[in-house]
């Protein structure tokens, strides 16, 4: 049996092997491992072929770039649709730090302005960043919904919209750079990281591919870091409504939970106020859930 077969099938048994404990366990993510499973396949096989083409055709690489980004974006935009605007939010908050990043690395000359460098360098980089946008975004949005108590508390007290949601964004940065600073310090000792064994596997040199990788690992950390920054940023204003009101954001989708508006305390009397339950409407003004 040739190689390429071989490693097609013993990917395809874990992942079967995955869905099966899920099933047994009752975790209720067995269907979801085979959609992520058989997706991945098909992403990876047509991605395979249009890198190909865009090696042949270096003017496709921008286009190719922009098409990451998107898909970034429409990614973790939907782990915080709680949130109007969420796409937009995600698009500046990826964007921004990754293909600046990316930029300046091809400016200095620490990778040359390739398809074949610029591609995966621009690729690492973005998956990094749609990472920090998504922890980020999501943990702000819970609690947005889930600790209007405490938002409600300072607002109380007299504190502005931005100082009463500044502790949450604070334990969501913090919280989405976990990963990236356990990765960090365990590159090597507890873990390959993917780019190391992608050159050495493809002959480079470990002196190399060391080197490759510390490169973008520690480009990584700022990248990452101002994804957060900036999406917490985004976040909280798009949550800030005038008069230096807070709205809570529903917990669930269709006939939402009721929302609460708070305002900054005047003459220590807290304005906040309960609204009705409702259904969310469409841009035309139609039941989007019905």
């Amino acid at each position: 049996m040739s190689q390429p077969l071989t490693q097609i099938l013993a990917s395809a048994a874990f992942a079967l092997a995955a869905a099966w404990l899920a099933y047994r366990q009752r975790l209720g993510l067995s269907r979801s491992l085979l959609i992520a499973a058989v997706r991945a396949a098909a992403q990876l096989a047509l991605v395979g072929l249009l890198i190909a083409l865009v090696f042949r055709v270096p003017a496709l690489a921008i286009a190719f770039v922009a098409v990451m980004v998107l898909t970034a974006s429409l990614t973790a935009g939907s782990r915080m649709r709680a949130l109007p605007g969420s796409r937009r939010i995600a698009v500046g908050a990826i964007a921004l730090p990754a293909l600046g990043a990316t930029g300046a690395l091809l400016a200095v000359g620490a990778f040359t302005a390739t398809p074949r460098a610029t591609i995966p360098t621009a690729g690492i980089l973005i998956g990094g960043a749609m990472l920090a946008t998504t922890l980020t975004g999501r943990r702000l949005v819970e609690g947005l919904s889930d600790g209007i108590d405490e938002i409600e508390a300072r607002l109380a007290l007299g504190d502005r919209a931005r100082d009463a949601v500044a502790p949450l964004s604070r334990r969501a940065i913090s919280a989405a750079l976990v990963p990236l600073i356990d990765q960090t310090r365990s590159a090597g000792l507890v873990t390959l990281p993917g780019t190391f064994v992608g050159l050495v596997l493809g002959g480079a040199s470990p002196a190399t591919a060391a080197r490759v990788q510390l490169t973008v690992l520690l480009t990584l950390l700022l990248v990452q870091l101002l994804s957060a920054l900036l999406t917490a940023e985004l976040v909280t204003r798009a949550a800030t409504l005038p008069g230096e009101r807070v709205r809570a954001l529903p917990e669930s989708v269709g006939l939402s939970s009721p929302r609460v508006e708070c305002r900054s305390a005047f003459r220590n009397v807290p304005r906040c106020r309960v609204l009705p339950r409702h259904r969310e409407q469409g841009p035309s003004g139609e039941d989007e859930h019905a």
